[in-house]
């Protein structure tokens, strides 16, 4: 396939990722660092993925910016320069906020390769005037500031780290958006209400609830619904859970007795049940 047909997904510090084309038919393939067109100017970021480009419901060639080269050893090492300068610059700007008093939480700060641009991330409860801040900085660095203001969950994606489940955070490996998350997918899940529990380290609801709510839905549709009377092997009982996991639930009978069947045994008692006995031969 020609690279005019394909979409090269560039990821940038702290999981940004963006689509960018691939003009001048450089050989290119995943896991490769290159040098990209950028507002005023450019940067460097690394292909995530080469996709195929969909005419329909891809993004519009003519507003993607270009992969200008691969990058070379001494890319690398001003990338490295870049990311000290940036250590250096948040210690700066978080004594610039103290400064003029500002209610806002410093996150991180971005340089872009050739310096041009300046991004300073932050958290804030409230809309923050940050026009004198924005000059002060504009004095000592002399480039185009940008401060932008982002939410938590955001916040826990620059950052990094590690879920509770002991894995990388999914916003740091395969979440691009971030879709709103309820308690009631914790409540088809059966699991408990403890913000502690299903809280992610930014803060807010797991974003594994909403991915694997589309699992449990389909594994609960070969159950009857918790609370409803079914027909186990010693007779009625009430269906009293049901774990996805081992795709069985748990039945309770009027004497208080329990019983546990696996979903291939319920359908087969179900199919013997409804099946017509058949007819008495004559004697």
């Amino acid at each position: 396939m020609e690279p005019g047909e394909l979409l090269y997904e560039i990821e940038f510090k702290a999981c940004r990722r963006e689509y960018h084309s691939n003009t001048f038919s450089l050989e290119l393939r995943e896991g490769e660092w290159v040098i990209v067109q950028a507002e005023r100017g450019e940067d460097m970021g690394s292909i995530h993925k080469i996709v195929e480009r969909n005419p329909e419901s891809g993004p519009n060639p003519a507003k993607l910016k270009e992969i200008l080269r691969q990058a070379i050893y001494d890319d690398h090492e001003k990338l490295a320069k870049n990311r000290d300068m940036e250590t250096q610059s948040y210690d700066q700007c978080k004594e610039l906020i103290r400064k003029h008093g500002l209610q806002m939480k410093l996150v991180d700060v971005e340089y872009q390769f050739d310096c041009n641009k300046m991004t300073f991330y932050f958290t804030a409860d409230e809309r923050v005037d940050f026009r004198a801040l924005v000059k002060d900085l504009a004095a000592v660095y002399r480039t185009r500031i940008e401060l932008r203001q982002i939410g938590v969950r955001d916040e826990a994606r620059r950052l990094g780290g590690f879920g509770i489940c002991g894995l990388e955070q999914c916003c740091n490996t395969f979440i691009q958006e971030f879709e709103p998350i309820s308690t009631q997918l914790a409540r088809d899940q059966n699991l408990s209400l403890n913000p502690a529990k299903i809280s992610g380290n930014c803060g807010r609801l797991l974003c594994c609830l909403l991915y694997e709510q589309n699992h449990y839905a389909e594994s609960m549709r070969k159950f009857p619904e918790v609370g409803s009377t079914v027909h186990g092997k010693l007779g009625r009982a009430v269906v009293e859970a049901i774990n996805v996991f081992q795709q069985s639930m748990t039945l309770r009978y009027e004497d208080g007795g329990f019983e546990k069947l696996t979903w291939k045994e319920y359908h087969l008692l179900e199919r013997k049940r409804l099946t017509p006995a058949p007819p008495k031969a004559r004697e």
